[in-house]
């Protein structure tokens, strides 16, 4: 029976929890600075995951109960298969069982479970093959959440839809949406990142903007007050890309450094303990990061030597280190230099290489991991070639 996770359910169910938005690693400045990447070419829902091949084609495996892969069907797959025929898909993004994703035409996309209205298709129908949200074609990114979805226009609008008890969808209320509604009247938006009850999205100077549930202090606010409506966290104008998990963030300033906040019930913040934390705290020294993605309670990040580095949750393989004991600090996975972007998911994760070959490991009950079992993996496996590289 399909139902909304609540918070106490969400920690009762690790299988609730997913990745929201994942940061590529993007060209650097000048100045050898991380900058904001609009491109998710892949992603890693709560059981399921999508991907666009270079030539344009998106393909989708694991989970498959509310149509989330948009083949037609509610049957599970353990290898990649492709979402109909067209060859001109540019972005795409997993929420915990839904997918939103770009054409290159810049129209928007959805499929999967929408009790709450999170395709934005102006119902509650759960749809099994991608449906077209309006008929806008300037859309320039989008994250789905939980059951919620954020989107930007080309014109730096910031539009919602979905649940929004906890005031996820930053309209000032906690009135559900079934169509994208915009936020506000800003049009200086650059990022969005979809949580699993909260959002956070940074503007075009670098400022960083939370709303929704608080729970633990994952807003950064310093307190757990929830909020409605964009707060801005702090005065600083330097945030690069932020990324929300199942209750913590993770993000990067412009000049490298990587924060966390939140919750750290299993090191997933970074911090070497598993105290949580409602303001931004540093991780480490280093000032060489350039992508981040934090999943339901473990993350992945790049730095710009193209290595590769995971903490927190490893309860199914999903750190890729070889075990399955947690990390409360950053640890490397492995020895090449030629990750370009990653995504961390409920309790699998995705990785690409420079080169295009697409890797994976972790839970793998629902065939999330694409290599045609259901054997969960401690250690990247390759899924296939010729994928598309964000920012490529």
């Amino acid at each position: 029976m399909k139902s909304l996770f609540t918070k106490s359910s969400l920690t009762a169910l690790a299988i609730a929890l997913f990745l929201v938005s994942c940061t590529s690693k993007d060209k650097n400045d000048k100045k050898g600075k991380p900058l904001l990447d609009k491109t998710q070419t892949f992603a890693a829902g709560n059981g399921h995951t999508v991907a666009i091949r270079a030539d344009g084609n998106l393909l989708a495996w694991g989970g498959n109960d509310y149509g989330q892969l948009g083949l037609g069907d509610h049957t599970n797959r353990n290898i990649p298969t492709q979402v109909g025929t067209d060859s001109n898909w540019a972005a795409v993004s997993a929420g915990a069982n839904h997918t939103v994703a770009i054409k290159k035409d810049g129209s928007l996309w959805a499929w999967g479970y929408n009790s709450i209205g999170q395709l934005g298709l102006g119902d509650t129908t759960d749809r099994n093959r991608p449906s077209q949200v309006g008929a806008a074609n300037d859309w320039a990114t989008a994250s789905a959440g939980g059951n919620h979805t954020l989107a930007i226009k080309k014109d730096g609008s910031l539009w919602a839809c979905g649940t929004n008890a906890y005031g996820q969808l930053g309209l000032g209320n906690t009135k559900q949406r079934n169509t994208p509604v915009q936020v506000g009247s800003a049009k200086d938006w650059a990022a969005v990142s979809a949580g699993w009850f909260y959002t956070m999205a940074i503007k075009k100077n670098g400022s960083l903007w939370v709303w929704g549930d608080n729970y633990i202090g994952q807003l950064g606010l310093g307190d757990t007050t929830q909020r409605n409506a964009p707060v801005q966290v702090g005065t600083a104008k330097d945030w690069a890309a932020v990324s929300l998990g199942g209750r913590h963030t993770l993000a990067i300033k412009s000049g490298g450094s990587l924060w966390a906040w939140g919750r750290n019930d299993n090191g997933e913040l970074g911090l070497g303990n598993n105290t949580g934390r409602n303001v931004q705290n540093r991780v480490k020294t280093a000032n060489d990061w350039v992508a981040v993605s934090a999943g339901d309670a473990h993350a992945m990040a790049i730095k710009n030597n193209g290595s590769l580095w995971a903490w927190g949750w490893n309860d199914v393989g999903q750190l890729g280190l070889g075990t399955t004991t947690a990390k409360n600090t950053p640890i490397r996975v492995g020895s090449a230099n030629n990750w370009a972007a990653a995504t961390a998911g409920a309790k699998h994760t995705l990785a690409i290489k420079a080169d295009g070959s697409l890797w994976a490991w972790g839970d793998n009950a629902k065939g999330q991991l694409g290599d045609g079992t259901n054997t969960s993996r401690n250690t990247p496996l390759l899924v296939g070639t010729s994928f598309r590289v964000p920012g490529k």
